[in-house]
């Protein structure tokens, strides 16, 4: 099967396409479970997320879909959500959804993902931010809200890399994934981005199957024409590594399929 959890929608203010764009793309490319997972909304950063008022847009934009796509292809609801203490917001961590991805984009509210905030780099020791991104993952593992973790590396985008080994820098914050249950995605949008690479690296996708933390796959697309990109290449990553199974996700309730 192939599974693809991690899309977005015009909503999120900086992606492109309809919904039915991106679950026509998703048959196209022969995908049997496709999840829609936007930026939930917050009360920090509302240029790139929903607001709360368009939440309901949201859900019934996806069960449209799924009823009318009904017999090509499974259609899944979620949230990606940022992990940022202070502002999660319980309407989105008890929602109604099929998965909650909880992703970290900030640092003491520093969007280090974002070009526009590209510039401070240039102001912080590398070691230390790779050393905080890596225990706000931890942290956010430990909380129990959710059930993938979105682009485990993410910190790496910009290729301003550590002197200090990555394996042994995200070890503590795998072992939490793993102690949560939680399912690490393979995400290719790292290859869209200066680094080139998938989230997160062999390396570390290396030793999430040491630990046996269970995988999922997700183009993170923010354009109908960036589904299933880079998906050969990522699924067979995932079997040099060892896997043979990824998860998919219905009522909260973790499914494996070979894939």
């Amino acid at each position: 099967m192939k599974v693809d959890l991690h899309n977005h929608t015009t909503l999120c203010n900086h992606a492109e396409g309809t919904v039915d764009a991106y679950v026509q793309e998703a048959i196209r490319q022969e995908i049997d479970v496709y999840g829609f997972s936007d930026h939930a909304p917050m009360d920090f950063d509302p240029k790139y997320r929903m607001n709360f008022g368009q939440m309901e847009t949201y859900k019934k934009w996806v069960m449209d879909a799924r009823e009318k796509y009904a017999e090509q292809i499974e259609i899944l609801f979620g949230y990606e959500v940022d992990y940022l203490p202070g502002h999660m917001d319980e309407r989105i961590l008890n929602a109604e959804v099929d998965y909650l991805i909880g992703s970290v984009h900030f640092i003491n509210e520093w969007g280090f993902d974002n070009p526009e905030f590209i510039g401070r780099y240039e102001h912080e020791d590398i070691d230390t931010i790779w050393k905080k991104y890596f225990k706000l993952i931890e942290e956010m593992a430990k909380s129990g809200y959710f059930d993938i973790v979105g682009h485990l590396d993410l910190i790496k985008v910009f290729k301003y890399l550590p002197k200090s080994d990555i394996v042994e820098l995200a070890t503590p914050a795998l072992e939490a994934i793993k102690k949560a249950d939680m399912v690490l995605e393979l995400n290719v949008a790292g290859y869209r981005k200066p680094c080139a690479e998938p989230y997160p690296s062999p390396s570390l996708l290396q030793k999430a199957f040491e630990l046996e933390i269970p995988i999922t796959f997700s183009s993170d697309a923010h354009k109908p024409e960036q589904v299933g990109l880079f998906r050969e290449e990522v699924e067979t990553l995932a079997k040099a590594v060892g896997y043979t199974e990824c998860a998919y996700f219905q009522n909260r309730q973790r499914k494996m399929v070979s894939f």
